[in-house]
């Protein structure tokens, strides 16, 4: 996934001397939180569509003190765009050449879009998360669990780290998935959450509603 790829250049920079009025216009106008700052082509930094309607009339270098200094090298990976999204609560982050020279910019909607033709988001399949040991977690031995239960395995990803623990989600293409839990269980981890129909569960709960429904009689 080379970034240089996922590069738009429609969004222009802003050049230090514009006014904070017009550089939130074309922001509002593109649907981005943030206006990009530049002197002479080179990145200074980027400015929130919010602190430019606070100061229409003010040219975006009486801002400096407000610019945030987030960004991204042309050279880089576009999933490192994605910490920059959430931390800074973008939709659009400015890229980069090798000597801050502003190079175009990667918005969310593209990134996420990219993302969405993986097998581990495009696929039907089962969701599940299970927690193991910090120091224990081991894919080989995740992936082994899923495959010797005749299922596949379509991707998956640490979703949590905590102090002693991490959890780890998985999509999973298979139809013996009961199994699956029950062998995860086996090797000392635990279900922390599961997204798919469970047939085993299903039946004791019908059968505990029946149970109950006899009780009232």
């Amino acid at each position: 996934m080379h970034l240089a790829d996922y590069i738009s250049k429609d969004f222009p920079a802003f050049e230090a001397d514009t006014l904070c009025g017009e550089a939130e216009t074309a922001a509002r106008d593109f649907g981005y939180t943030h206006a990009f700052v530049v002197r002479g082509g080179y990145f200074v930094g980027a400015v929130s569509r919010a602190c430019l309607e606070d100061y229409p009339h003010l040219r975006l270098e009486e801002l400096e003190p407000h610019f945030e200094r987030f960004a991204i090298r042309e050279d880089g990976n576009i999933i490192d765009s994605l910490k920059l999204f959430h931390i800074f609560n973008a939709n659009v982050v400015a890229v980069l050449g090798a000597g801050e020279e502003y190079r175009g910019y990667l918005s969310c909607d593209d990134v996420f879009q990219e993302f969405s033709r993986y097998p581990i988001f495009s696929e039907n399949g089962a969701l599940l998360t299970v927690q193991t040991p910090l120091l224990q977690y081991s894919f080989t031995e995740v992936a082994k669990i899923v495959e010797t239960n005749g299922a596949k395995l379509y991707g998956c990803f640490i979703s949590a780290i905590h102090e002693d623990h991490v959890h780890i989600t998985l999509k999973i293409n298979g139809e013996n998935l009961s199994s699956i839990d029950e062998t995860f269980e086996r090797y000392g981890y635990h279900v922390v959450d599961k997204y798919y129909s469970d047939q085993k569960e299903e039946l004791l709960k019908d059968r505990y509603d029946f149970f109950q429904k006899y009780l009232e009689i």
